[in-house]
């Protein structure tokens, strides 16, 4: 992943075809795409805006600059250019930073999640050659463990969070804090804010790994820098703009929604734990106008004591699993706009918008919550969906045949870090293939009716069934598992595992629950564990995982015997 060292010159652009003009007339017409020149501009027209608030902290969008800035000459000196820095936090103002920080340093920034286990973590700092890990202080002991069983271990930064009542760092004596590492990019001259190489890797993200290890998506500067325009010009982000940071910065970078906000010189207010009061505090004393999460985050807005209809319009995007009809109809009592879109990791996040046509409005509102749980078109960035059958002919557009839904255009990753096999496969016959399987509407619309890699959508987080599936296997009383989503209107979907155990084995589901939580994270853990004689299967022995997420009975309780 390491790219050539950045220069101070301009970068030349290519010459046309017809003729050769002036090498000044190039350098005049052409400028590399990247999202770091928003915070330059923003910093150099709005100056004394107000740009982050946590808490009881303020920044404008000058002293923004300048922390990054700082930030970026003291990564500067600890990584060659294109090498990987890590930021495991939640939506804290020190993750915010890094994603202009690291590329300004000409690093790759790979935010991480901070409810990962030790064994989820040493994989991913592994794998993408981590050379520098900074880690909020609720992960941090867990992170100096990791990093000290690792072939080459990374420097390990603390970030200690006066907010959230750390009152220093939790290692050993002299361990270094993100003060102390900012203090060491007090020196030097600003870094320019542009880059010599548009397709340059700007952020390395994980997947949560569908059929093996997690696989790193490379996003780069210019695919970046285009999906935060169209997240501009979706959300209608503005100077006036006030943005809650209720979705992960670490979820594919937030949408790129840190790049984006920053675009209109709008209003960072970052959230460190998603919880309704928080939520409501900020609604009421921050004039918040846009946020976007999973179906539990709208869930939690409208069940909330506090709940009123607000004195301005709020949009709220939402992905993974639709809105049940119920929910939007409680938002938009709320005044709250909700608008949902699809995406996964290797498309920057958002792909597609149900952009909402005019007669939409006038329907009522179980028809209106139909056709906005479609995953819908094209962002204007983006580029192009189809849905097609194995041999990449499109389907018909009749909402009824299935197929693969693929995607190419600007809106998709370069390519997986590392795993040339993974991405000649992913891009077959110059598409992207989601593995996710829809239809398309006569509206060109499209509509998605299962998972082919198994992904269950959960809060906003992915959880792999076969990951799961793996962990529950490795138990000695397990002949045989399968794990589905299953639909809940507070998080989107759960797990729930469906096990066959050895003969004459005696394990209960408590048990089980506990080994997985030996292995995986506790949002991965399944919520019930469902023992069976056996589990249905194809012809050629595939589990018939539509069988048993149709098998849930009214109240949710298993009809398997």
């Amino acid at each position: 992943m390491t790219q050539p060292a950045m220069t101070q010159q301009p970068p030349q652009a290519p010459r046309g075809s017809r003729s050769a003009a002036p090498a000044d007339v190039h350098s005049a017409s052409t400028e590399p795409l990247t999202p770091l020149g928003f915070l330059g501009r923003a910093a150099a027209v709005f100056p004394d805006r107000e740009a982050v608030v946590y808490g009881a902290r303020r920044s404008t969008y000058r002293e923004f600059a300048a922390e990054v800035q700082q930030l970026a000459r003291a990564v500067r000196a600890r990584i060659r250019p294109g090498e990987t820095v890590t930021v495991i936090a939640p939506n804290i103002p020190a993750m915010l930073m890094a994603h202009f920080a690291v590329p300004l340093a000409g690093g790759v920034l790979s935010p991480l999640n901070p409810r990962l286990t030790a064994r989820e973590l040493a994989y991913i700092l592994e794998h993408s050659e981590a050379r520098v890990v900074f880690a909020d202080g609720d992960v941090a002991a867990t992170v100096r463990d990791v990093v000290g069983n690792l072939p080459q271990a990374p420097l390990v930064v603390e970030i200690v969070d006066t907010e959230a009542g750390h009152a220093g760092p939790a290692g050993p004596a002299g361990s270094l804090t993100y003060d102390d590492f900012l203090a060491q990019g007090l020196a030097g001259p600003d870094l320019p804010w542009w880059v010599a190489d548009e397709q340059a890797p700007i952020t390395l993200n994980y997947t949560s790994g569908t059929t093996g290890p997690p696989k790193g998506a490379l996003y780069t500067h210019r695919g970046a820098y285009l999906a935060a325009e169209g997240a501009v010009f979706h959300n209608g982000y503005t100077g006036a703009t006030r943005y809650l940071w209720t979705l992960p910065m670490f979820h594919c970078n937030g949408w790129c929604t840190p790049w984006a906000v920053t675009s209109a010189a709008g209003t960072h207010v970052c959230l460190r734990a998603v919880r309704q009061d928080a939520i409501w505090d900020a609604f009421d004393h921050e004039g918040i106008t846009h946020l976007c999460g999973a179906p539990i985050v709208c869930a939690m807005i409208h069940e909330s004591e506090r709940a009123r209809p607000l004195d301005r319009e709020l949009r709220m995007t939402t992905a993974g699993a639709a809105p049940p009809p119920s929910v939007i109809e409680a938002l938009e009592s709320l005044n709250i706009t909700p608008v949902h879109v699809y995406g996964l990791t290797e498309v920057y996040g958002p792909f597609t918008i149900c952009e909402p046509q005019p007669a939409w409005a006038q329907l009522p509102a179980a028809e209106r919550a139909r056709l906005m749980a479609r995953q819908g078109v094209p962002m204007v960035h983006a580029g192009e969906v189809a849905v097609m059958d194995p041999d990449l002919n499109r389907v018909p557009a009749d909402g009824e045949t299935l197929g693969e839904v693929v995607l190419r255009g600007n809106g998709v990753m370069k390519e997986y870090f590392k795993n040339p096999e993974a991405t000649a496969e992913a891009f077959r016959g110059g598409w992207y293939h989601t593995g996710d399987l829809g239809v398309m509407y006569p509206d060109g619309y499209i509509q998605l009716m299962d998972r082919a890699k198994d992904i269950i959508i959960s809060g906003g987080e992915n959880i792999s069934s076969i990951e799961v599936e793996g962990v529950l296997h490795a138990h000695p009383k397990v002949s045989d598992v399968a794990v589905v989503g299953v639909q809940d209107d507070r998080w989107g979907e759960r797990p729930v595992a469906f096990v066959v155990t050895e003969a004459g084995a005696q394990v209960s589901a408590d048990e089980l629950r506990a080994h997985c939580r030996q292995s995986l994270a506790g949002f991965k853990v399944p919520d019930r564990v469902e023992f069976v004689q056996e589990l249905p299967r194809t012809a050629t022995g595939k589990i018939r995982k539509n069988t048993l997420r149709a098998l849930q009975d009214g109240d949710g309780s298993p009809a398997v015997g």
